[in-house]
């Protein structure tokens, strides 16, 4: 059989996978959906009014003929980024597939249509909460990324390194727990699948096609047939991401930053850091 009759089996093969499967284990979050995240991110991170974890992953490929450096990425190796937005159960919620590898996570998400949407509010989220025994305003729902990601009302990052107090590194470690999930979903997602662990022979539109075929994949056995094994074994990376000037609505981001800060280092939102 030759190379392109192969090539074109593989991509009406993981096309079908896409489209069969997509409306049942990739849907747009309802509400209530967007609720029971929370939910698990306050059962198991202790993150309240928290949605989601947001990163990328470099999925390495070989280099597209007449690419130049588009696809050459801070790592130094050519590929194509999956964005995800992932839950508690190590699902994808909402991905967005196939930017250059060149291309900065926060910059990707500001022009995907998963970052339009959550700024503009086409997402169905909840409207802002109190937090539970505070007096301050209520609080926006958020998604967490690492600081490669631009500060916004509906994104939190870390607080600097430099110069943080015990309020602040109480909010940074309360963030990095909920964080930590969409990382453990790469990981998993790249054990279970292993054409991601070494470069893939394809051109980049075929690339796309069976990622998103593997990302429907990975939520179907999350949601019907997962073992606890899988999550021991987990490798999390070190975080190497460019940081970004925040945003336009970075002045915003900042106060709800500091109303989760000052809520996570009170009575009524304190969790006991690790000694």
């Amino acid at each position: 059989m030759g190379t392109s009759t192969i090539a074109g089996v593989v991509r009406a093969t993981c096309s079908a996978i896409w489209w069969r499967l997509k409306a049942s284990v990739l849907p747009p979050p309802t509400r209530q959906q967007w609720l029971d995240i929370a939910q698990g991110f306050l059962e198991r991170a202790q993150f309240r009014n928290c949605i989601g974890a947001l990163d990328g992953k470099h999925i390495r490929v070989k280099k597209p003929p007449n690419s130049g450096s588009q696809y050459y990425n801070y790592k130094q190796f050519f590929s194509v980024v999956l964005l995800a937005l992932a839950d508690t159960n190590y699902r994808f919620i909402i991905v967005d597939i196939g930017s250059y590898g060149r291309t900065a996570d926060a910059r990707i998400f500001r022009a995907s249509r998963m970052g339009r949407w959550l700024q503009s509010n086409q997402l169905d989220v909840p409207e802002p909460a109190n937090l539970p025994g505070s007096s301050g305003p209520p609080a926006p729902y958020v998604v967490v990324g690492d600081k490669g990601f631009a500060l916004s009302p509906h994104l939190m990052r870390p607080f600097p390194r430099r110069g943080l107090d015990a309020k602040r590194r109480h909010f940074n470690y309360r963030l990095s727990r909920a964080r930590r999930y969409v990382e453990c979903a790469f990981g998993i997602f790249s054990n279970k699948w292993r054409v991601f662990l070494s470069a893939i022979q394809l051109a980049p539109q075929n690339v796309n096609v069976v990622i998103q075929a593997c990302v429907v994949l990975h939520n179907y056995i999350r949601t019907y047939d997962t073992t606890p094994e899988e999550e021991a074994d987990v490798y999390i990376p070190p975080s190497q991401t460019e940081t970004l000037p925040l945003g336009r609505s970075g002045s915003v981001g900042l106060r709800v930053r500091e109303l989760f800060s000052d809520y996570f280092s009170s009575p009524e939102g304190s969790f006991p850091l690790p000694q």
